[in-house]
């Protein structure tokens, strides 16, 4: 037991984080299937709208829970967001070049093309947020 609650205290950052990108990919998934397949909104329409839930729960959950932000004043948690969501942005771009080739060209299914971009997805994530915009 003593093992385990090392490992949790050594690893406890990326632990939430893998945790909450667990969550966060399921809001992305889930709002993409409702987007694209029960209001049969065109995929990369749908993927917007999945990237901009996603992204919302991502910055509230990582904020609060996983990086614990200290910044209270409002010009430091614009910053902050602003950081956040250009970041965001990056790989929101790499996410829709990811899935223009995947569907469009090598003609896999959106829904596995989604769950593939969102393995790549989170791992850069997480590396933007652990080094650009949670830094301190």
């Amino acid at each position: 037991m003593e093992k385990v609650l090392y490992l949790y205290k050594k690893y406890k950052e990326i632990l939430l984080y893998l945790f909450f990108g667990v969550l966060t990919t399921i809001v992305s998934l889930s709002t993409y299937y409702f987007f694209s397949e029960i209001l049969e909104i065109h995929y990369l329409i749908s993927n917007v709208f999945s990237w901009i839930f996603a992204v919302l729960f991502a910055y509230i959950t990582n904020r609060l829970w996983v990086f614990k932000s200290k910044n209270n004043d409002i010009k430091s948690i614009l910053k902050e967001m602003f950081a956040f969501i250009n970041c965001r942005l990056l790989s929101g771009a790499i996410d829709m070049v990811v899935m223009f080739l995947l569907v469009d060209i090598l003609i896999v299914n959106s829904m596995y093309a989604k769950l593939i971009t969102q393995i790549i997805v989170v791992i850069l994530n997480y590396i933007f947020s652990k080094l650009i915009v949670f830094k301190n």
